[in-house]
């Protein structure tokens, strides 16, 4: 009688095989396949690097290595960043980011000076300042008292719904979604499951309005961050023109999540209420509070949103009750560094590869039509992650007459 747990060694093409000690083998293929394409762009690179020394006087030939070594390192990133690592290694997204950038400065497409100016601080300085206000929000116990507070007086699951949807939305509309997502999803978990519900429906609420919520703002994810780096629009009249998208979203978000769980908010039955103890320090919660209040009052004053967001973080470490060690061990550092890295990468692209006959190209897709230009962000944003397709698609957005709908 074979056990559940293994193969057997006749497996099929798709199942797992056993080796000589009766244990799964691992295909290989997807590894060497990983590791040979970055030997293959490494050594494209490489010869870019060696080809003007070799070749003085061929200078149109160290100009098309240089072409296609950038095509190979920014095809290669994208690729890799969409998987998410690279088969055979143990590299995550910011570190493929990080070795992009590094083989497009070795490579000679861009002087390392040139990849300094290309690295956006305000995007950088937003964002760890940010980090910073919802790390000393969660220390403090704020979003714990926040979440428990609804929880506890809650009756109904659906109402339980939409008071998670609301909750995950507003606090993304001003705080970055990805902070939020992190912080709300292990305190939904615990409590559902105390209060005996099922747990899914609402992580997805959590999810879903995470998302949902954050397009309000320029500094409800990271991709709005940059967009409003770029852009320049005011924080103002970003908030009013997608502020009433984000809350039909959010209500549709309701919509979706009750539809698909009917088993979960069919009857309206009353719900079990829990309490719940958690430790805060009030004097934080407030002054955590305060600080939050005036950065998105900043904002909305027309105040620079990195300048507002890195002077209250850096006040928020004035503290004696919390080591700013615990703080920055909240920050995002690979975020960062994968931000670094990704802009360095599509400047290299753009400057080797972007030229007339490339715009005119991309011209025919009509994309200053906006269903169009919002097709091929959707389609390109499932494709590379948010950021990427955020970076790839500036230059031809900066063309387009309408920028600021753009």
């Amino acid at each position: 009688m074979r056990d559940s747990g293994t193969t057997s060694p006749a497996a099929g093409p798709g199942e797992k095989r056993l080796n000589a000690g009766g244990r799964p083998q691992r295909r290989r293929w997807p590894g060497i396949v990983g590791v040979a394409s970055v030997a293959l762009v490494v050594t494209v690179s490489l010869i870019a690097v060696v080809a003007p020394g070799l070749l003085p006087a061929r200078t149109r030939f160290d100009e098309d290595a240089r072409k296609v070594a950038a095509v190979a390192v920014f095809v290669a990133s994208y690729l890799a960043l969409a998987i998410g690592t690279i088969p055979g290694l143990s590299i995550d997204r910011a570190g493929v980011a990080l070795v992009g950038a590094g083989l497009m400065v070795a490579s000679g497409v861009l002087s390392l000076d040139d990849a300094y100016k290309a690295i956006d601080l305000d995007t950088i300085t937003l964002l760890v300042g940010m980090m910073i206000v919802v790390a000393s929000l969660r220390l403090s116990g704020f979003f714990a008292i926040a979440t428990t507070w609804i929880v506890e007086r809650a009756k109904r699951p659906m109402i339980l719904l939409c008071a998670v949807t609301a909750t995950s939305g507003i606090f993304s509309a001003f705080l970055v979604n990805d902070a939020i997502c992190l912080v709300l999803a292990p305190l939904v978990l615990e409590l559902t499951l105390r209060m005996g519900r099922k747990p899914v429906p609402y992580l997805l609420a959590v999810a879903m309005a995470s998302n949902v919520g954050s397009t309000a703002t320029i500094t409800g994810n990271p991709q709005n961050i940059m967009i409003g780096s770029f852009s320049q629009i005011p924080y103002t009249t970003f908030a009013l023109a997608l502020g009433p998208v984000a809350l039909v979203g959010l209500v549709v978000t309701v919509g979706l999540v009750a539809l698909f769980h009917r088993e979960e908010f069919a009857g309206g039955g009353r719900m079990t209420a829990v309490k719940v103890n958690i430790r805060v320090n009030r004097v934080l919660v407030a002054r955590a509070l305060m600080a939050t209040a005036l950065m998105v009052a900043l904002f909305f004053m027309g105040q620079s949103p990195a300048k507002a967001a890195i002077i209250i973080g850096g006040l928020l470490l004035l503290t004696r009750r919390v080591k700013s060690e615990r703080v920055y061990s909240e920050i995002d550092w690979s975020l960062l560094l994968m931000f670094s890295g990704l802009v360095i990468i599509v400047a290299g692209a753009q400057r080797a590869l972007l030229t007339p006959d490339v715009f005119a190209r991309v011209s025919d897709l009509h994309l200053a039509q906006v269903p169009v230009l919002s097709a091929v962000t959707a389609v390109l944003s499932n494709l590379v992650s948010n950021v990427p397709a955020v970076l790839m698609m500036k230059p031809f957005v900066d063309a387009l007459p309408d920028h600021a709908t753009a």
